[in-house]
């Protein structure tokens, strides 16, 4: 192979490569592994099976995987029209739409039978709910009802409700609480992204809630409702007994700045108010699993404390295969 072979091989494996990427949407990939891990450790009273999370998080990268690329086989046609997709490998015809089909459903599939095998069969159930949900429903809809935000937020809260029941083999008022923080915490984030590709989502057809209220008096209704509503959800873990006084206060102030980077978009609307916005929806979600977290640690050392860390794993914890 002469240097300008080898140059034009390697040229075409990095483009290979970053296109399997784009296929995965990293990104979004990267928050639903940090959500189904913090489902898990709260689950397990920060003492995991190491292990076995490690095999909870790949099945979760399997179907976290082939949904963003199932996802993008059926908007190929879509994302060409937009400038901000049509480089993807689809669109860009630097992948073959069957090749790119068969190993979304395969890696999906894997997925879904792996966690039901590795953790129980009811995360198996919850995993083929997300797939379900996103593709079936929230998919289509996006082409379809300005509703498909809402619905679009229920298999993405679900990531920490898999972790849990992953270590607690059920779901309880534990799980519940996660997935109502995650399904508040959606719509003002995605609001703001289509804000501010809206006209990329307008010129594609898409039904996104920015696009259908030129006046913008129903996304701005909509900022408030959510926004307003995660301040109490984001307290709820204390109320039912999952978290104490130091994630209550914190969790008040991050959703306080969150309701007011929300109200910033709802009084002075405008790209920069979006990204302020979106990024501030990001720390708050990343603080916010850290602040659970951390709270957890000190409950779990001040039980261990009094009663011997054997003690403080909860029963449940032995369900693990």
């Amino acid at each position: 192979m002469t240097p300008s072979e080898k140059i034009s091989f390697a040229a075409a494996l990095s483009t290979r490569f970053h296109d399997l990427l784009v296929l995965g949407k990293p990104r979004i990939t990267l928050m639903v592994l940090v959500a189904t891990a913090v489902g898990y450790l709260l689950a397990a009273a920060l003492l995991p099976e190491w292990g076995h999370l490690g095999r909870v998080l790949l099945g979760t990268l399997l179907v976290s995987v082939g949904i963003n690329a199932l996802n993008q086989y059926m908007e190929r046609d879509t994302d060409g029209l937009m400038a901000r997709t049509r480089s993807r490998p689809l669109p860009a015809g630097r992948m073959r739409p069957r090749t790119v089909l068969a190993s979304a459903v395969a890696s999906s599939l894997a997925g879904v039978a792996l966690l039901a095998y590795w953790a129980n069969p009811l995360v198996g159930l919850i995993g083929a709910l997300v797939v379900i949900t996103y593709l079936l429903c929230y998919t289509p809809l996006k082409r379809q009802s300005g509703l498909n935000t809402l619905v679009g937020a229920i298999p993405g809260a679900l990531p920490p409700v898999l972790g849990w029941a992953a270590v607690r083999g059920e779901v309880g008022l534990e799980a519940l609480a996660l997935f109502l923080i995650l399904f508040m915490w959606q719509p003002p984030h995605f609001l703001a992204i289509a804000y501010l590709y809206r006209k990329d989502y307008a010129q594609a057809g898409m039904s996104m809630l920015t696009v259908l209220d030129p006046s913008g008096k129903a996304t701005r209704r909509q900022l408030i409702v959510y926004s307003a509503t995660l301040v109490p959800v984001s307290m709820y873990p204390t109320m039912i007994g999952m978290s104490g006084v130091i994630y209550f206060y914190g969790a008040l102030g991050l959703a306080l700045c969150f309701l007011a980077a929300a109200m910033g978009m709802v009084l002075w609307p405008g790209r920069v108010a979006a990204l302020i916005l979106l990024k501030v929806s990001v720390v708050f979600l990343l603080l916010l699993f850290g602040l659970m977290l951390f709270d957890s640690r000190i409950a779990f050392h001040d039980h261990s404390q009094g009663h011997g860390a054997a003690s403080a794993q909860p029963a449940a914890q032995t369900t693990i295969i």
